[in-house]
């Protein structure tokens, strides 16, 4: 038996993340993944990319000392080989290029900006095998601070993925055209037709924020109706009666609502009424993605 130390550097709009799995591989069956550490620095990138078209000064240090921080947490993991990628904040960014240069310069950390296609087939490559079953269809649903990724499977198989400018941050920030929800809506709606049998599949830290707040257990589905009611209820609160009796943080006490209104507005449209929460995104995925590539 070997173990091998992989790394997954997600850099969100609403924040950044490192993920540590350790990779065990074994003589006679397929290798399995645990994940053995997760930080989260709420640096919010988005706020700046989306609102000024452009990584503030003040952005680019924070984000340059946190993948310092990363950096030298990697060493000390024992770390082999990590991959680190950006999404919208930084793709949509007019200095986007700039960041990732100086980031690399200062910090030695290598980024690279995907695109949202990409970043949907990334997500998509989790292991999903165990949860997916054949006499239904799924909608998978990633929703970050800003995009959300949507993936539909068919009979057990992938059957068409796509990412919209729909993010927690952007919806705070009101950059979200009310068009662009029928968009969406009609996507669903278009790639479902004939399936009878829907259930969605959330990723993302809102919804296993969600889930613990629902006091299910591990692999429990929520239900529609108990994440409408939970949306309604968090909507009548202040920001700071959010942080102060339920405990949330800073970062999380805003974005979680707009979050709770994509996977609603996704369950209504694909008629959905379990959200599977398996606790898994972006991040699992590349662990997946750079383990697979390089044997």
């Amino acid at each position: 038996m070997i173990i091998r130390k992989l790394a997954a550097i997600d850099i969100g709009s609403n924040a950044v993340r490192l993920l540590v799995h350790n990779v065990i591989e074994h003589e006679d069956k397929l290798p399995s993944f645990k994940k053995s550490a997760l930080i989260r620095v709420p640096v919010r990138l988005g706020e700046d990319s989306f609102t000024k078209g452009e990584i503030s000064e003040h952005s680019l240090q924070r984000l340059i000392k946190t993948m310092k921080s990363f950096d030298l947490l990697m060493e000390i993991y024992g770390v082999e080989k990590y991959m680190a990628t950006a999404t919208s904040a930084l793709r949509e960014a007019r200095n986007g290029n700039e960041v990732v240069a100086k980031v690399l310069q200062e910090s030695g950390i290598g980024i690279e900006i995907i695109d949202g296609k990409k970043e949907a087939a990334i997500i998509a490559s989790t292991d999903l095998k165990e949860l997916i079953k054949k006499d239904r269809a799924y909608l998978y649903v990633d929703v970050g601070g800003g995009s959300t990724e949507f993936t539909i499977f068919s009979r057990g198989e992938l059957k068409v993925s796509k990412s919209f400018k729909i993010g927690t941050v952007r919806i705070l920030k009101g950059l979200v055209d009310d068009g662009l929800w029928d968009v969406v809506q009609d996507w669903i709606q278009t790639n479902l037709k004939g399936e009878t049998k829907v259930e969605i599949i959330g990723s993302g830290g809102n919804i296993n924020k969600l889930h613990k707040m629902s006091g299910r257990k591990m692999g429990q589905p929520l239900s529609y109706i108990w994440l409408n009611a939970q949306y309604h209820f968090l909507n009548s609160m202040d920001y700071e009666d959010r942080i102060s009796e339920l405990g949330l943080n800073q970062d999380r006490a805003d974005v979680i609502i707009p979050a709770a209104k994509i996977f609603l507005s996704a369950a209504k449209w694909s008629g959905a009424k379990k959200i599977h929460v398996p606790k898994i995104g972006l991040a699992d995925g590349m662990i997946k993605t750079l383990y697979y590539q390089e044997d």
